[in-house]
C-alpha cells in the first residue's frame, strides 16, 4: 500500500511529518535518483529512498527509548553554533531516532526518544492530557499565593501560558526546590513563568512525560520500553 513520502519518512524516524516536509522542500529527498518536488509524492517504501544521497532504512516496528539527559546537550540532529547534540551521544546499535519534545541545553531528566516520527508528534500533542512532572530548583523568595496563581495560567512577555501547578517541596535559604506539573510545555516555560514571579531557575530535572518515569535511569541511560508495554500504554490510543 503506498502512502505520501513525508509520512514514510516520518514512519522511519527521519524527522517528524512537518520536518520531513520541509527536507523535501529543501530538495534533500531522492526517490530512485529522481528529486522529490512534493510531500505528497506516494511510495510503496520498495524503492531506492535516500536523503542527502544516504539510503533510508525501511521502516521498522515503532520503538520508544526513555532517556536521562545531561545538561549542555541539545536537543537537535545538527546545531547550527556546533554545540554537542543528545543524539551524537547514542549508544552503538541505536537506530535513527527523533525526540518528544525537547529539552533545552541547561535542562536534564527524561527525554523520550521514537523511530516514528508519526508517534513523537502525537505524544507531543497537548489535546492527549498527558503531564510532565518537573523537579525544578530556584532562587529567590517563594511567595505561596504567586505560586499557587499559576495554576490559573498566565502571561509572560506577551506569551500565554497554561496552568502551571506548582508545590513548594523543601526550603534552604533563599534556595527552594519546588513540584511543578505541566499539560502543554512551551518553548522555556517553567524558566520564564519562574521568572515573572521573581525566581530564577537553577536546576530543572524532568521526573516524568505521561506514564513514562525517569525512575532509576542515570544521566546518559537510555533504556528501551518493552514492546508489551508500549503496547499497554499506547495501543489504544495511538496508531503503533
Amino acid at each position: 500500500m503506498s502512502e505520501r513520502i513525508a509520512k514514510f519518512l516520518a514512519r522511519c524516524g527521519v524527522a517528524s511529518r512537518r520536518g520531513a516536509e520541509e527536507l523535501i522542500n529543501q530538495k534533500r529527498v531522492t526517490v530512485n535518483g529522481e528529486t522529490i518536488e512534493s510531500p505528497a509524492f506516494n511510495v510503496e517504501g520498495s524503492e531506492d529512498i535516500r536523503l542527502d544521497g544516504e539510503k533510508i532504512a525501511a521502516r521498522e516496528e515503532t520503538r520508544l527509548w526513555l532517556y536521562y539527559k545531561p545538561t549542555g546537550l541539545v536537543t537537535t540532529h545538527k546545531d547550527e553554533k556546533g554545540r554537542p547534540t543528545v543524539f551524537e551521544q547514542m549508544p552503538a546499535g541505536m537506530p535513527r531516532v527523533i525526540s518528544v519534545g525537547r529539552l533545552d541545553l541547561n535542562s536534564e531528566g527524561l527525554l523520550l526518544l521514537t523511530n516514528n516520527g508519526d508517534l513523537s508528534r502525537k505524544l507531543e500533542l497537548p489535546s492527549n492530557g498527558w503531564t510532565r512532572r518537573y523537579k525544578v530548583r530556584v532562587h529567590g523568595f517563594v511567595d505561596p499565593k504567586k505560586l499557587a496563581a499559576l495554576a490559573k495560567g498566565t502571561i509572560v512577555d506577551g506569551v500565554e501560558y497554561g496552568p502551571v501547578k506548582a508545590e513548594l517541596e523543601s526550603a534552604q535559604g533563599t534556595n527552594s526546590w519546588l513540584s511543578v506539573i505541566l499539560s502543554e510545555g512551551k518553548n522555556r516555560e517553567i524558566r520564564r513563568v519562574m521568572k515573572s514571579i521573581g525566581l530564577e531557575v537553577s536546576r530543572l530535572i524532568r521526573l516524568s512525560y505521561g506514564p513514562f518515569q525517569l525512575g532509576s535511569l542515570r544521566k546518559g541511560e537510555v533504556r528501551e520500553v518493552p514492546a508489551k508495554v508500549l503496547r499497554e500504554q499506547l495501543g489504544a490510543k495511538f496508531e503503533l
